[in-house]
């Protein structure tokens, strides 16, 4: 198998924007090491350089502000990180969602799983 086929390919602009957000969630929360510092600069490179000319090309508003939105959270991860305090959200929708703001869901488990079917048999004895 050819390195090409091995490497993933976006069709568009947003599909490398959804695949790079994808991406920042998995390691926003990992202890800060030089490798990461190096893959999140390399990250932000590609969003800046390759993803914007794509953008540019399309010329499509609503995205180029969508992607500037990104760069920024991006840019403001490693600010956050550096001065030693914990990245207290992940990025939705291409922003910064804190998790305060994230939808959580209760669950309520159910005791005694089925209803009995014949009540009337199980209480005579």
């Amino acid at each position: 198998m050819s390195d090409q086929d091995r490497l993933y390919q976006p069709q568009n602009a947003k599909d490398a924007m959804r695949f790079v957000q994808k991406l920042f969630n998995q390691y926003n929360q990992a202890p800060l090491t030089e490798e990461l510092i190096a893959y999140h600069q390399k990250l932000l490179a590609y969003l800046t350089n390759d993803v914007t000319t794509e953008v540019q090309k399309q010329a499509n508003s609503e995205q180029a502000e969508k992607l500037t939105g990104m760069i920024e959270a991006m840019q403001d991860w490693l600010k956050i990180r550096l001065s030693g305090q914990p990245y207290a959200g992940k990025m939705q929708h291409f922003k910064f969602v804190p998790d305060s703001q994230q939808a959580h869901f209760k669950t309520r488990t159910i005791k005694g799983g089925k209803k009995a079917n014949n009540l009337r048999t199980s209480a005579r004895h």
